[in-house]
């Protein structure tokens, strides 16, 4: 085997797979994504950039003629200042392009609507593209299913655009400067998947509109020291503890006249879903505590609301996507932690088996119900669940795979170790594809699938290419994110996998695994984080380690590193204070080492309220445990970042520097919660290969 690179950026061969995953986006780029189907299954239309490397994402349509552009925002003047609503917005979904990133069409799929840095866009299935004037910086446009009108909100308020007459009204106004109307919450976007705050009723004559009073929520600041003369940017962050926004629910007519939604806000003061069928509007509200969920049917005529399901569990209730959700007759769609698996439940009846364990609802055609669920967990398939056949499995291929629906029509898509392909099923477009212009790694992930120890951890090992068995010694280096709600280990080609093959080529072995409190396991499996999100975790990944040592004796155990972002981030670090003698080095990106920093609603699923469960924070918060240090350790944050705060980065720094323990800080002026700039993205990687090389004597 080649000797390890000792200066990486001398090599060019070295750089360019580097270059690849930050210009490639971490390969997110030319993958059609956002599916819209027509009602009559004749056209779908989704978002797509135009090559595996282009971040101008545009509007496609695909019909009985083929793919074509309805709106290429080159053309439109795109490039210019985001609004600050939907720059927080994009951040929250973790959005790496530019151009068309959202769009809202009506039923038939014949108009759609997009904001383009705040300025508010009509296109329609020939190609037509109109401007549409706004009240200011539109964000989150949304068209009624009729196509007659668009709703979006400005400066915290939700207009409606009358599309004859351009007629533009404020329907609902903030009465304070921390309130606003038709947008998510902080945490309902960050962590709870609801990234909404209006719905329109099916028949386009009512609103169903989230406000939001942030006026209680800690107020905190965000500066770049690389630019004195900029100005602090004030955010409302809910602490763990501390107070949450006050969020309630409107029906509203488009006169203005609105009912509030009637529930008890101090028992249930998180709204985690809301919807308008046919039936009526459905909102789903979650206590603190987050161990009880309540659905709520509404009366929009009166907001007086019904308790259709209630779900409860000693630990927390978990929020799956696409439920709650009703068939075509009504009957209720949920999921519910039942005899050790997540099941589908139909009307109060359970209609999958112990054993399956249930990720996402699709939708419903008629009656039946379509879902993505597992029983290997490296593996996700879909399935559709009728009363006839029951559950039936409809792929086969490992992988992921899911699946938007639109009556008799669908696109699959599947994501597999080849890359992404995407099939649509029906009677007007069946067996078509929709063409996906992800660029293939200049490397393929070579990756070994194990399953190792008495827990049947799930993990990858990945090694170098040129690597022959017993031809040397392999440095390791681990890449987990092993937390909670989170899945690393599973059959597709992942990003995190060709950056685990980036690394393996400068001769390291890495290894990727899954441990405690990671889905696809079942509710215990998840649940085993409860009180505390590291202990058990750190000892899966060291148990990993020594099963995929076993598996490959090439692996040295004397050179151990691990590397990680966010939680991963929180957890090498605690991997390297807390147990030197397996982990000889770290690189700790965005981590939250002082858990007590972190919002309500993440932390206290699994921590508990801190004026109850302080001792969990403290066991939780390596931050305190600085003065353990003794292996080198890299620090990596992004100024900019508003999820996981610089402060903890720079506590961090300081208690290990007042301890006179040595560390490297790296902060990155211009990164989020994500580094998107393609040059900082490599220039870090070259950064972290030359520390690890450094920190591991090679």
């Amino acid at each position: 085997m080649d000797s390890p690179v000792t200066d990486p950026a001398a090599t060019d061969s070295l750089r360019e797979l580097a270059r690849q995953l930050a210009q490639t986006q971490r390969f997110t780029l030319g993958v059609p994504r956002q599916f819209t189907i027509a009602d009559d299954g004749s056209r779908v239309l989704f978002l797509r950039s135009r090559d595996g490397r282009d971040r101008a994402s545009c509007l496609w349509a695909l019909d009985e003629g083929g793919e074509r552009l309805l709106a290429d925002p080159s053309a439109l003047g795109g490039g210019g200042a985001l609004p600050e609503d939907e720059r927080i917005r994009r951040e929250r979904v973790r959005e790496r392009s530019t151009g068309i990133v959202a769009y809202s069409a009506d039923r038939s799929a014949t108009t759609s609507v997009f904001s383009l840095d705040g300025r508010l866009w009509t296109v329609s299935i020939d190609g037509g593209v109109r401007w549409l004037p706004s009240a200011g910086p539109a964000v989150d446009p949304r068209i009624d299913p009729g196509a007659s009108r668009v709703s979006y909100v400005t400066d915290g308020a939700l207009h409606v655009i009358e599309l004859s007459g351009g007629t533009d009204r404020p329907l609902a106004s903030p009465e304070a400067p921390d309130v606003t109307y038709g947008l998510p919450e902080h945490v309902a976007a960050e962590e709870m998947g609801r990234l909404r705050g209006h719905w329109w009723s099916p028949d386009g004559t009512k609103l169903l509109v989230a406000r939001v009073d942030n006026g209680s929520v800690e107020r905190w600041w965000l500066t770049d020291p690389s630019d004195p003369g900029a100005e602090p940017r004030q955010m409302r962050y809910p602490v763990a503890g501390t107070a949450n926004a006050e969020v309630s629910l409107f029906v509203y007519d488009l006169d203005g006249t609105r009912r509030e939604v009637l529930w008890d806000h101090e028992a249930f003061e998180y709204l985690t879903t809301a919807a308008w069928d046919r039936l009526g509007p459905l909102a789903s509200v979650q206590s603190r505590d987050q161990r009880t969920v309540r659905i709520l049917a509404v009366d929009p005529a009166s907001g007086e609301t019904a308790c259709v399901w209630e779900g409860i569990d000693k630990h927390w209730v978990d929020l799956v996507p696409g439920v709650p959700l009703r068939t075509g007759s009504g009957r209720l769609v949920v999921v519910s932690d039942v005899g050790g698996s997540r099941r589908l439940v139909i009307d109060g009846e359970l209609v999958t088996g112990d054993g399956l364990q249930v990720r996402e609802v699709a939708g419903a055609a008629g009656e039946a119900v379509w879902f993505v669920a597992s029983t290997e967990p490296t593996e996700c398939h879909v399935w559709r669940y009728t009363e006839e056949d029951g559950a039936t499995r409809l792929t086969e291929e490992p992988g992921l795979h899911r699946l938007s629906l639109g009556g008799d029509t669908a696109v699959l898509e599947s994501f597999t170790e080849h890359g992404h392909r995407f099939v649509i099923s029906g009677p007007t477009l069946g067996g078509r594809r929709i063409a996906c212009l992800e660029e293939p790694p200049a490397v393929a992930p070579r990756i070994w699938w194990l399953s190792v120890g008495p827990r049947r951890l799930r993990t990858a090992l990945v090694l170098p290419s040129s690597h022959e068995e017993g031809a040397r010694r392999l440095p390791v280096l681990m890449f987990p994110y092993a937390g909670p709600a989170v899945q690393r280990v599973t059959r597709a080609r992942h990003w995190y996998f060709v950056e685990a093959q980036w690394f393996a080529e400068q001769g390291f072995a890495v290894v990727i695994a899954d441990g405690a409190g990671t889905p696809g396991r079942g509710p215990e499996w998840e649940r085993e984080v409860y009180g505390d999100m590291l202990t058990a975790v750190i000892a899966d990944q060291i148990a990993a380690l020594e099963g995929a040592a076993e598996s490959c004796t090439d692996l040295d155990l004397g050179k151990v590193a691990i590397r990680g972002w966010s939680y991963g981030g929180l957890l090498a670090l605690a991997c390297v204070l807390r147990r030197p003698d397996v982990f000889h080095a770290a690189v700790a990106g965005a981590a939250p080492a002082d858990v007590r920093m972190s919002d309500t609603y993440c932390l206290e699923r699994f921590l508990g309220h801190p004026d109850e469960t302080p001792e969990n924070y403290v066991r939780c918060s390596p931050v305190l445990e600085a003065a353990r240090l003794r292996r080198p350790l890299l620090i990596v944050h992004g100024l900019a970042d508003d999820n996981v705060v610089v402060a903890d980065a720079l506590r961090t720094s300081a208690a290990l520097l007042a301890a006179g323990k040595q560390h490297e800080l790296l902060l990155i002026p211009t990164a989020t919660h994500m580094v998107v700039d393609p040059q900082d993205h490599e220039n870090l990687l070259l950064h972290e290969l030359r520390f690890l090389h450094k920190s591991l004597g090679r």
